[in-house]
């Protein structure tokens, strides 16, 4: 089953390569992982997407927490949550083919954002399904390239991952 872990840590050199280590140590598998600073710049989001059963994730969560830079760590899955991955897609476009791309970048509300003589660049935001159909949407030949970050996610309503706590300033 698919878990999409938030975890806030502190930004720091070496946090994210302990978090990856504890996954490849433990056999456990990263699907996609984003990292960015938060609105506390000593502070970052890290984004796990990884497969398992619950009691996998239960360990996962437990082995996270006891490192000394994970602040918090929240299974979105586990509650009501918004999922969202960019995708950056460079497509053949010649011909008469042009339009039909112009009018399937529609449908799925994404952008181009580059065009050549060739191709065209399309940026698409949105769930991994979204963007999975947008790209069988193409002939497979059609795709010359494509670029995921992979999953971000958010609790929805007024949950938040955050944390109230008085930092020292440096």
């Amino acid at each position: 089953m698919k878990h999409i872990i938030a975890v806030l840590l502190e930004n720091e050199p070496g946090a994210l390569s302990r978090v990856v280590g504890l996954f490849s140590a433990r056999g456990y598998n990263i699907e996609s992982l984003t990292v960015a600073p938060t609105e506390d710049a000593s502070l970052s989001r890290m984004t796990i997407q990884t497969t398992g059963s619950d009691d996998v994730i239960e360990q996962i969560t437990k082995h996270l927490n006891r490192l000394i830079e994970v602040v918090k760590v929240v299974d979105l899955t586990e509650g009501s949550y918004i999922e969202r991955e960019h995708m950056m897609v460079k497509v053949r476009a010649v011909g008469k083919e042009r339009e039909e791309i112009k009018r399937t970048t529609d449908i799925f509300r994404g952008r181009i954002i580059d065009v050549t003589e060739k191709s065209y660049t399309i940026e698409l935001t949105g769930d991994q399904s979204k963007n999975d159909a947008f790209l069988h949407a193409f002939y497979r030949n059609a795709i010359l390239e494509a670029f995921r970050t992979g999953a971000s996610g958010i609790r929805r309503a007024e949950r938040v991952s955050r944390v109230s706590r008085s930092r020292p300033q440096t």
